[in-house]
């Protein structure tokens, strides 16, 4: 079983989520909000981190950016989410794995999950089209 730690504030968006992937046979953790991921991740060990770009206080490409500086944590793949697609393209891509637009589908973050999971080390390139 792969273990998914989801940090997202929209606890409508978190619920859909949670059930999502409890039914595709995932283990999830949820957060609404995250001051230092790295004991989440300590206790939780993902397999993949699902992240709001919008956080209260921390951006997610931010908590993306330490985790991928630090030597432990930067093989965890990361997908950053969010509504406002052009903040990637003006700030960069953090070094996430992969960058879902919302809305968004289903089958299409389960796809990205899915390629995270399988490609690792893939890293999202800021000229590939904003899914």
């Amino acid at each position: 079983m792969k273990n998914i730690l989801i940090v997202e504030n929209d606890s409508g968006l978190v619920e859909m989520l949670e059930e999502l992937f409890g039914y595709e046979g995932y283990q999830v953790s949820c957060h609404q909000q995250v001051e230092d991921i790295f004991p989440l991740i300590e206790s939780f060990k993902p397999d993949v981190v699902l992240l709001d770009y919008l956080l209260p206080g921390i951006n997610g490409g931010e908590v993306c950016a330490q985790m991928k500086r630090n030597p432990e944590t930067r093989k965890i793949p990361v997908i950053i989410f969010s509504a406002y697609p052009q903040v990637m393209l003006s700030l960069g891509s953090y070094g996430c794995n992969a960058f879902i637009s919302k809305p968004f589908e289903l089958d299409a973050l389960l796809d990205q999950i899915n390629d995270c999971l399988e490609n690792p080390d893939r890293v999202f390139e800021l000229s590939s089209p904003l899914a």
